[in-house]
């Protein structure tokens, strides 16, 4: 049976914690798909000071769990694990974990790819950032994540 997590969060996530969590007692897991996402510290040529995700909790708890059920339709995962946070992130602080096992890493990285393309693209938050002038703005969609998308056919968030 695949163990499947999904959660949205303020606080900071432990890497190792969630990877044990994930394959605990497993036997079957060959490889695990992984990815981090990063607060960057600048976008646009702006330097940014923070960033603030907001989110509608039912909505958002909603569209976690079917995507991650998609995501165990479309390829033979063993679990896996999603993680967002919310609130206001500094530069250089982990936002995202994808983990996904399956007993073969192809399947692994497909997976984990499809998930955090998904989140780029049709997750429901949104991001502004704060800017080391005192502004800030609201970041919109990149053409660039919508065609990192398409390959999964998945509609433009």
């Amino acid at each position: 049976m695949a163990r499947v997590q999904t959660r949205v969060q303020d606080g900071p996530f432990d890497l190792a914690a969630e990877l044990a969590a994930l394959t605990a007692g497993r036997r079957d897991v060959g490889g695990v798909g992984s990815f981090i996402g990063i607060v960057r510290d600048e976008h646009q040529g702006r330097t940014i000071t923070a960033l603030t995700l907001e989110h509608y909790p039912a909505m958002t708890g909603r569209a976690l769990a079917d995507i991650a059920a998609q995501a165990q339709a479309r390829w033979p995962l063993l679990g896996c694990t999603l993680i967002q946070r919310v609130g206001t992130l500094r530069p250089g602080e982990p936002i995202v974990l994808v983990l996904t096992a399956s007993a073969h890493r192809g399947a692994a990285l497909e997976a984990c790819a499809f998930l955090i393309d998904w989140l780029k693209t049709s997750a429901p938050f949104w991001k502004q950032e704060s800017y080391d002038d005192g502004s800030t703005a609201w970041v919109a969609a990149r053409g660039e994540d919508d065609a990192a998308a398409a390959r999964w056919a998945l509609p433009p968030g």
